[in-house]
């Protein structure tokens, strides 16, 4: 079954590993060619993360921060994270359906890494 997303919020779910606790972190969709194409742009700072979808690459062009990047693949596995600093562009990556960016560093503090999962609660 083929999920539809919708532009939104909700929250995200990150599950760092067997026995650790999860932690819930505020989430914005954007699943809308518009709500993609402007994603974080124009923004100092971002609350949570932010959900684009379809995605398999992003650029960092006009942006005012470092931001993190978590590639998603269909069952929202994490394929890799990487933080990318203004002005750069990332190439898509394989396998990718999703991109999850946020502040640079939250990432780590979430204990998101490759292979972890995470869960989408929308609304």
């Amino acid at each position: 079954m083929r999920r539809r997303w919708s532009d939104g919020r909700g929250t995200l779910i990150v599950r760092a590993g067997a026995g650790e606790t999860p932690v819930s972190v505020p989430l914005e969709i954007a699943a809308s060619y518009r709500a993609r194409t402007r994603g974080l742009l124009g923004r100092d700072a971002v609350d949570g993360a932010m959900l684009l979808t379809p995605a398999a690459g992003v650029h960092t062009f006009r942006m005012r921060f470092p931001i993190d990047v978590a590639y998603l693949d269909r069952h929202l596995t994490v394929l890799a994270v990487r933080t990318m600093r203004p002005g750069r562009l990332g190439l898509p990556r394989v396998g990718a359906r999703h991109v999850l960016e946020a502040g640079a560093g939250a990432m780590a503090r979430w204990g998101l890494r490759a292979g972890g999962r995470v869960t989408v609660v929308p609304g």
